[in-house]
């Protein structure tokens, strides 16, 4: 490091206002810094322009332009969010970060590239977002009118450049970080460069058994997260469905968020209630008042929500493809499904055998409480200065981690 007190970070996060993981991840980011005194700052997009300055930390919100489009309904792009690029080019270099961080390819995530390489600034990016997954999600219900070997032709096409592309993108920063094993693998194999686990954590507070205040009623079936073609929400149709077929009645699916598949879940499901986008205590509860989490996504890297759960102690269900399935110990805290088969199947023996629910429950909670965004975050810091400036300082303690090979690298003087 430098011969200065304490490492210097600029982030430039895709989501921070939003309801999300990525969002969540940069908040706690952002909290972490500000406990330890690191001079932090964040650049972030937002509804109007605003700094807010809290101890070591600075905030810089910059809201997007006309030309803005929607990403998802969440989401949006900002094709000319460069206009900030003197503006935010003169905040970073007053600031004189140690690293700019960036998480993908967002207008936020060329920004901070583009201001990175202009002052000669150490960059690195973090892989939040499947995008080639997300892209072939997105793009499966339009093909849907073609016969299927053209459609399966045209999405593996759309899925192998859309992954080449983001790539290409990730080639650019010095070092990465992913939350899951496999997305370290892929990455160092791919770009060439380092690439170091970072796991989540969960806030256990917020997120806890404490918050249940019901007793009786229905077994609740739960998920939480966008409603979108990407989070593969439909399963929780066709999980309904099958144990409606198998002769189940008494059990309650109760959906958390909302997005463009809402309005198809609705209509096709019998036994659910919405209760759109919950925060706060509303979300806490939400979470605890479930007996079982169906998580069936394939395309997140982590599945933060999966960890809330378990926080909750609520057991989780979720697919062998993805993230996800890293926080979760099969038969222990949930289980881990190959295909619908599985969902329902496992799904249906804790429906039918509630004596499972205690154990698995507690061994859960436990699960959650043995993260800690703190390790994570340290861990982060100590792959900056081995890195960047030669340390040889190695994080030990991160949960899964592995330890950042050697990598030479020209010392920012």
């Amino acid at each position: 490091m430098r011969n200065r007190n304490g490492l210097r970070i600029a982030f430039f996060p895709d989501a921070y206002n939003e309801v999300d993981g990525v969002a969540n991840t940069s908040r706690h980011f952002e909290a972490f810094a500000k406990n330890r005194q690191l001079p932090f700052l964040t650049v972030h997009a937002g509804p109007r322009k605003q700094i807010v300055t809290a101890g070591t930390t600075t905030r810089v919100q910059l809201p997007r332009s006309p030309f803005t489009f929607p990403l998802d309904r969440t989401h949006e792009y900002d094709p000319v969010f460069w206009r900030y690029y003197r503006e935010v080019t003169r905040l970073v270099r007053d600031f004189d970060p140690d690293v700019v961080h960036i998480t993908g390819p967002s207008d936020l995530g060329m920004l901070g590239a583009l201001v990175a390489h202009k002052l000669r600034i150490p960059l690195s990016a973090s892989w939040q977002t499947n995008l080639h997954q997300y892209a072939r999600s997105r793009l499966s219900s339009v093909l849907s009118v073609f016969p299927e070997s053209l459609s399966t032709r045209l999405l593996s096409a759309t899925e192998e450049w859309t992954l080449r592309a983001a790539m290409r993108f990730y080639e650019i920063p010095r070092l990465l970080f992913a939350p899951n094993r496999e997305m370290v693998t892929l990455l160092e194999q791919m770009t060439g460069k380092p690439c170091s686990l970072i796991p989540h954590s969960v806030d256990t507070a917020v997120f806890s058994p404490e918050f249940r205040d019901r007793e009786n009623g229905p077994f609740i079936i739960g998920y939480v997260g966008r409603l979108t073609a990407e989070k593969n929400v439909r399963l929780l149709a066709q999980i309904e469905h099958a144990l409606r077929t198998r002769g189940r009645r008494n059990f309650l699916m109760v959906v958390v968020g909302e997005g463009a598949e809402g309005k198809w879940l609705q209509k096709n499901m019998a036994q659910a209630e919405f209760t759109g986008t919950l925060t706060g205590r509303d979300l806490s509860r939400a979470f605890a008042n479930m007996d079982l989490f169906v998580f069936p996504s394939e395309t997140d890297t982590f599945g933060l929500v999966v960890l809330e759960a378990l926080a909750s102690g609520v057991p989780a269900v979720v697919s062998s493809v993805g993230g996800p399935k890293y926080n979760v110990q099969h038969c222990k805290t949930g289980y881990i499904a190959n295909n619908f088969d599985e969902f329902v199947a496992f799904t249906d023996l804790v429906l039918t055998q509630p004596k499972l629910l205690p154990p698995m429950a507690n061994a859960a909670r436990l699960y959650a409480l043995s993260t800690s965004w703190d390790l994570s975050f340290e861990g982060m810091c100590k792959v900056y200065e081995q890195y960047f400036y030669g340390t040889g300082i190695v994080f030990p303690g991160i949960p899964n981690s592995q330890e950042p090979k050697p990598v030479k690298f020209t010392p920012v003087s």
